[in-house]
């Protein structure tokens, strides 16, 4: 799309348009060098913008990640319920261990979400407004809420645990991503010095491990 479409645009169909092309050259650049590498003046010069234009849009470039990470929570906890709520209904004979998979699993799958999760409470809810804040913590909420329930049908714990383990799983994947760092020159240094070996992080295994101890941890004899 080039400058001039942008600038032409009056139309609410028109503005959407832009809305969903600056968020999708995000996606597109965070996904190829991370959220940290990816600033306003990329993003513009990605959709044939002008920087100032851009920003009657979102008001900052944390804003333009935070919608991001608020449509990734909401599509992560869509697809987590529906593998949980599945395990509910075929009575797994291994509920901790195949919903450990799951939580981890989906996850790991979903590598801008990963990225984010560890951006969102460093800079992203502080480089916006109030109100921004609070409509992403209510999609974020809601969505976190929703797998907490569905742990709760399929591992027969409290609430307060299966929230528990949710919050742990999705912070956890924010920073073992960060830890992990694919794609970039420190995750091609540890790959190639013997010495660095142990700082090599495989995201979802590590996920999974922790996420099992946990639940094994909330119920009496480890097993359900």
């Amino acid at each position: 799309m080039t400058q001039s479409n942008f600038l032409r645009a009056r139309s609410t169909a028109a503005k959407q348009q832009r809305e969903d092309a600056i968020l999708l050259s995000a996606q597109k650049l965070a996904l190829a060098q991370g959220v940290r590498g990816v600033t306003l003046t990329d993003i513009a010069a990605d959709i044939g913008m002008h920087k100032s234009a851009l920003l009657r849009y979102f008001e900052t470039r944390e804003a333009i990640f935070l919608h991001l990470a608020k449509d990734a929570w909401s599509e992560w906890s869509h697809a987590a319920k529906a593998q949980l709520d599945a395990l509910s209904a075929q009575g797994v004979r291994n509920p901790s261990g195949a919903a450990a998979h799951v939580l981890s699993a989906t996850l790991a799958q979903r590598p801008l979400f990963c990225d984010l999760l560890a951006h969102v409470p460093l800079n992203l809810e502080r480089g916006v407004s109030i109100p921004a804040v609070k409509d992403f913590k209510v999609t974020a909420i809601a969505a976190a809420g929703q797998v907490a329930t569905a742990l709760e049908k399929t591992l027969d714990l409290p609430s307060p645990a299966t929230w528990n383990v949710v919050s742990t799983a999705t912070a956890m994947a924010g920073a073992l991503w960060q830890m992990a760092a694919p794609g970039t020159e420190l995750r091609a240094l540890y790959e190639s010095d013997p010495e660095l070996a142990h700082a090599i992080v495989d995201v979802e295994p590590r996920l999974n491990d922790i996420i099992t101890a946990l639940i094994n941890g909330y119920t009496s004899d480890g097993n359900i």
